[in-house]
């Protein structure tokens, strides 16, 4: 047994060794997905699409604490209706997938697979939206989007994905950029209460916004490796939708006027996040607010007397408390396989339970994230438990990540900084005086390789020079290589 626990390690690359090849060990190892005949999707499996059922119970919660109300469009957009937004029609277009036919006839007018949704909704507001009295309209779809990228990667980047889009209109901008960051919040709330995930909350460049937005709010997290994730986005369109797909409504004071519209998602890019924010060498280390199975009891010489009773009555606590939890009374594997097995899988809390332990009235309580065992009291179990899933493991997996970001923020002032601390450090978030103009931004990108990635909401409004043509400025940026 012994001798198969030690294949079952080796045989995830070192992350410092090959982080790329680490991330494809993880995914495929821990039984998150298979790859299928169709290139460039994936066959997420139970235990993958557990954690994905995990986000979307938890945000579905926080949608409709917000007003919001789940619907559901068709999954293909005519030629003719994507057109009508110039701006949108060519972001998607190189992105896009096309059906040309239906059985064996030529359709008449080609139908794009939705890459995104908001054409669908304008032509649905058009019908429903007449009066001030029927606004706003706050809407989410849960559905899979297809978008034909070229390089892809497991939950990062695949053809078809799954994901969430909110869609809203209201009467006035001010309502709807006020959507917009709320929904952005909740995104940021989300990610590092529950996802144990920091973010920077910002807005894109014009130049990296989304196709026909007026503005894009994104939150950005940093991965283990130094690169750069966008976690989720939020997007104010104004008017330009709705006067594109020729939406009114009569106003208080009996004028037509073209409602404001947002747009607001997040993926199953977040669960390949969690990979890289918390993983390790032994495997996925989950939050425990999404882990498929939060506690796992292994019993230790299951054989004696009273061990399978003990746990299971540990089982039946926890699952009162609401706990996710099993026991793995398996024969044919010996617990320190078990041990590795679980590890692989992230599960944030395994108890270990023997005859001595029953003795001594007490169980060993380990903890993913940091490889911590405690003897515990069986009087003091549950209560342990609750606190480590509810607010030590949390708190410090946030900790953790969070400590890996600051460690890999560089504050620069010229390009020869920003390469010096690129070069002597890793990749990370540079973050640099900017002067807004977008031949700055293209120029730091040709100088560095790296990219923009938003302008913090959090401005300390300092006189700095920018970091490429020296013009005064109060704005910083950060930048960064991207997943």
């Amino acid at each position: 047994m012994a001798q198969s626990n030690s294949k079952k390690l080796d045989a995830i690359t070192s992350m410092d060794e090959d982080f790329a090849k680490w991330y494809t060990d993880i995914v495929k190892k821990a039984e998150l997905i298979e790859y299928s005949s169709v290139k460039g999707c994936m066959v997420i499996r139970p235990y993958g699409y557990a954690i994905w059922e995990n986000i979307q119970n938890i945000m579905n919660t926080m949608f409709k604490e917000t007003g919001h109300e789940n619907v559901y469009m068709p999954m293909f957009i005519p030629e003719s209706l994507l057109q009508k937004e110039k701006d949108h029609v060519e972001g998607f277009a190189p992105e896009v997938a096309w059906v040309t036919h239906g059985g064996s006839e030529k359709l008449e007018e080609r139908l794009c697979v939705r890459p995104t949704s908001e054409t669908l909704f304008c032509e649905h507001y058009k019908n429903i939206v007449h009066s001030y009295r029927d606004l706003p309209k706050l809407y989410n779809q849960w559905c899979s989007v297809v978008r034909w990228e070229k390089t892809t990667r497991p939950f990062l980047r695949s053809r078809e994905f799954l994901w969430q889009e909110g869609h809203t209109i209201h009467a006035t901008a001010q309502d709807a950029i006020e959507e917009t960051e709320r929904m952005l919040n909740v995104y940021a709330l989300f990610c590092e209460k529950y996802l144990a995930m920091p973010v920077i909350k910002g807005m894109k460049t014009e130049s990296d916004k989304f196709a026909g937005a007026v503005s894009t709010y994104c939150i950005e997290a940093l991965m283990h490796d130094g690169k750069a994730l966008q976690a989720g986005t939020s997007h104010y369109f104004g008017d330009g939708f709705a006067k594109a797909f020729e939406i009114e409504f009569a106003d208080k004071d009996n004028k037509l006027k073209n409602p404001h519209q947002t747009s607001w998602g997040v993926s199953t890019r977040l669960i390949g996040g969690i990979i890289m924010t918390h993983g390790d060498n032994n495997g996925l280390v989950l939050p425990p607010a999404v882990a498929p199975t939060q506690v796992v009891i292994i019993p230790i010489a299951q054989h004696k007397e009273g061990v399978l009773e003990k746990a299971n009555e540990i089982y039946e606590a926890l699952k009162v408390l609401g706990v996710r939890v099993k026991v793995d009374d398996r024969n044919e594997f010996s617990p320190g396989w078990k041990f590795s097995e679980y590890e692989m899988k992230g599960v944030p809390v395994r108890i270990e339970i023997g005859p001595k332990d029953i003795e001594n009235n007490q169980c060993v309580i380990a903890t993913r994230y940091n490889g911590e065992k405690q003897f515990v009291s069986l009087d003091d179990m549950l209560d342990t438990v609750k606190d480590l899933l509810e607010n030590k493991i949390p708190q410090g997996m946030f900790d953790k990540a969070l400590e890996n970001r600051e460690k890999h923020t560089y504050y620069c002032e010229s390009f020869d900084e920003i390469n010096k601390a690129l070069e002597e450090n890793g990749d990370g978030f540079v973050r640099a005086p900017w002067c807004g103009s977008e031949e700055c931004e293209d120029k730091v990108k040709e100088a560095t390789g790296i990219s923009s990635r938003c302008i913090p909401f959090m401005q300390d409004k300092m006189a700095r020079k920018c970091v490429c043509c020296g013009k005064d400025t109060d704005k910083v940026i950060y930048w960064g290589k991207a997943y």
